[in-house]
């Protein structure tokens, strides 16, 4: 995405003027640029703190050497450099393209005809390369750029030479954790059978929409890597065996790229001739965006105020610690690389009363009164509803970035991996049908029409959207009594299934019980745990009893069954405590009764209980009942009923401390919402607005006075963000 360019950016490099900032972090920056003869290219610059260090200049010019290696058939075409200036650059093509992580995002997994193309000219690029004695080794999605003449790779920064360790000892891994090598994870040399282990791994996100070893730490990441079986769930069938090969732990094991070649492609047709057309779309629309933007410059920021004149300082300015960072943009051109620093002020220092809570960072007008508030975190935007329309927020300034007219009815309609969102339409014949489609972060529009499912029903509280992964979107709806197209009345069981995003087939379905007759699906949770898909909602015979909790797990591709166990809920108020997503780690799923309990996600069992003497019977009132809780850490957050937070031992259910109650404040948490968790406060909704606990002194800092529908954080974004009627929000998460 094309930037303004910083009020103090140097108008040119070279004989290149900067038109617009692709991307910046710690590393340095990397910009749009033209030549006074029009030529474009993207330019990387390293910043002057970085340029000091002798061994980041000598990694700059490797780069520069590897990209030149490569040329401008398989890569992005060295125009110009100059790595012994003050300020180091590089100046290569501007590539007309999208990452292939966009192109994944954008048209979904791409058809076995695309992969195998895109495999056998990425193989071809690593021949070259490997031809001259270099190896890439941070190959990864991207670092891929899909054009119509075929793919680039790009990013040369940890690129060298065959057997040069100079800057790989034993014992450090470099590169990308999802997508190395064993040996490369263990920190051995990485030769061109790494390369290969890596290209395997871009082609099955490609074909599947997920990487082979999934997502998570790094840590755990790189353990799959050494010790794991490959995940080629959605992968074609007559891909499995080629790639399965190529993901070998020996490296002696695996294809070479001259086979990878020949197994993939047999070189028939144009590149482009195998593309989806919404890539094809997506390239022409980058094409013509370069000479659409028109170049500008953002002010500079006010200036401190005067040191001479005395000003009040709040106590909370003074302790507070300042810190964020830049996330990493994918550019295009030179690279896609990680650039990762900077700070920023704590927004909530500029207020005069510290217990008043933080100035919002920004505040957006959603129009009339709206149920529906709730929110999608996308990247740079945040998805909402306004009125009748689905809106899209900045995250920076909540200013609306566009609004669709599409029927979205509702937030339960609608989930997201955080890159593209994936609900329900309706079909012509109304609510007869239940259509799947994937909708484009950049305008809220349906881009992809995954499938429809002919025997659910399409309207909009017949279904519900609960999680995305690994290429499979989980969801609940119901069914029609009378076969599709004939008059009948409504089905009231549930069921929950799966849909396959590569392929739109329906890859199970199992009937679930509704918690009355014809209630609705929004009281049910879920959560996907490596191939498990795990499910929470209410159940009960008597309408006017207490709802018992019902949790089981499934195959998430199979739908096979795995357990389930009931769960006997101890208070009578009909407050929602199943949220979604549910509370869940490696080890446990975690569902509020009243008490908390931690149940085995091996088997169900049940692990703990919190709670002490009210095991049995119902909760009275004047006993404290907990709230929906959340986990991380280690730690199981929940809010007591007349109390507030409790922390407790993730693995063992012993209380590790309780907040210090403030006896001057009557407020009650609202036990609906799991407690919110950044790095210095845990965030817990009110009946009055939003409290904000201490995790060091266990005491409330301060109260934001608000009415939310709905409040969670954009951890990317650092933002807490509270959906109200009529009203989004954005406060520093910290």
């Amino acid at each position: 995405m094309l930037q303004p360019l910083a009020h103090d950016d140097l108008d040119r490099f070279g004989p290149y003027r900067l038109l617009a900032r692709l991307g910046s972090g710690g590393m340095g920056t990397v910009y749009l640029a033209r030549s006074a003869g029009g030529r474009t290219v993207a330019l990387k610059t390293m910043h002057a703190g970085i340029a000091s260090d002798p061994a980041s200049r000598t990694r700059f010019q490797l780069e520069t050497d590897a990209a030149r290696v490569i040329g401008g058939h398989h890569g992005a075409t060295v125009v110009d450099a100059d790595p012994l200036a003050e300020t180091p650059w590089l100046a290569t093509e501007y590539v007309l393209g999208p990452p292939l992580d966009d192109a994944v995002a954008l048209a979904g997994p791409l058809p076995e005809a695309s992969v195998r193309a895109l495999g056998a000219a990425l193989s071809g690029a690593l021949a070259q390369l490997h031809g001259s004695d270099v190896v890439h080794r941070d190959l990864k999605p991207s670092n891929v750029m899909v054009t119509g003449y075929g793919p680039k790779i790009i990013d040369f920064g940890i690129a060298r030479a065959a057997g040069d360790d100079r800057l790989t000892r034993t014992g450090s891994a470099a590169g990308t954790p999802a997508f190395m090598s064993p040996e490369q994870a263990t920190g051995l040399e990485h030769t061109p059978a790494g390369d290969v282990f890596a290209l395997a791994g871009v082609l099955v996100f490609a074909a599947s929409g997920h990487g082979p070893f999934g997502v998570g730490q790094a840590a755990d990441l790189l353990y799959r890597v050494r010790y794991a079986d490959p995940d080629l769930g959605g992968v074609p069938d007559a891909l499995v065996p080629i790639l399965a090969r190529c993901l070998s732990k020996d490296p002696a094991a695996r294809l070479t790229t001259s086979q990878l070649i020949s197994q993939l492609h047999d070189g028939g047709g144009q590149f482009a001739d195998h593309l989806p057309d919404l890539v094809l779309a997506e390239i022409a629309r980058r094409a013509s965006e370069v000479w659409q933007f028109h170049p500008r410059r953002l002010p500079p920021p006010p200036p401190e105020p005067d040191s001479s004149r005395p000003t009040a300082v709040s106590r909370r300015k003074l302790l507070t610690m300042t810190g964020g960072s830049v996330l990493g943009v994918a550019a295009a051109g030179a690279g896609a690389w990680l650039w990762l620093g900077g700070t920023e002020d704590d927004p909530s220092g500029k207020d005069a009363d510290p217990a008043a809570g933080p100035r919002p960072l920004w505040n957006a007008d959603t129009g009339k009164a709206n149920e529906r508030a709730h929110f999608l975190p996308l990247g740079n935007a945040i998805a909402t509803f306004s009125g009748e329309s689905f809106v899209g927020l900045s995250v920076k300034t909540g200013k609306e970035l566009w609004a669709s007219q599409q029927v979205i009815k509702g937030w339960n309609q609608i989930t997201s991996d955080g890159t593209t969102m994936y609900g329900f339409l309706p079909t012509p014949d109304a609510s007869r049908r239940l259509a799947v489609h994937t909708f484009t972060p950049a305008a809220g529009t349906p881009f992809r029409h995954v499938g429809t499912l002919d025997d659910y029903a399409g309207g909009s509280s017949d279904a519900q959207a609960l999680a995305v992964a690994q290429g499979v979107l989980c969801l609940v709806a119901r069914k029609y009594a009378a076969p599709h197209g004939e008059p009948g009345e409504q089905g009231k069981d549930w069921y929950a299934l799966a849909v396959d995003l590569r392929t739109g087939k329906k890859l199970w379905e199992n009937a679930v019980r509704a918690a009355t007759p014809g209630y609705g699906s929004s009281d049910i949770g879920a959560a996907i745990v490596g191939d498990r898909l795990v499910l929470c909602r209410y159940e009960n015979e008597d309408p006017e009893g207490p709802h018992d909790i019902h949790v089981f797990t499934t195959h998430l591709r199979t739908g096979e069954r795995l357990w389930g166990t009931y769960v006997p809920r101890r208070i009578k108020d009909p407050a929602n405590v199943v949220q979604n997503p549910l509370a869940v780690d490696d080890q446990h799923v975690y569902v509020s009764s009243g008490l908390i309990h931690a149940l085995r996600l091996s088997d169900g069992k049940s692990v703990w209980q919190f709670g002490a003497g009210r095991n049995q019977g119902e909760i009275e009132p004047d006993q404290r009942a907990y709230g929906a809780p959340t986990v991380k850490g280690g730690v199981v957050y929940a809010v007591e009923g007349d109390r507030g937070l409790v922390a407790l031992d993730a693995a063992t259910g012993k209380l590790l401390w309780a907040e210090i109650e403030d006896l001057t404040k009557n407020e009650t948490p609202d036990l609906e919402f799991p407690p919110v968790i950044g790095t210095k406060y845990a965030y817990v909704k009110l009946d009055t607005g939003i409290r904000a606990v201490d995790l060091r002194t266990r005491k409330s800092a301060w109260t934001y006075r608000s009415s939310p529908a709905y409040f969670a954080a954009d951890s990317r974004a650092k933002h807490l963000i509270c959906a109200e009627a009529n009203t989004t929000t954005a406060l520093p998460f910290q």
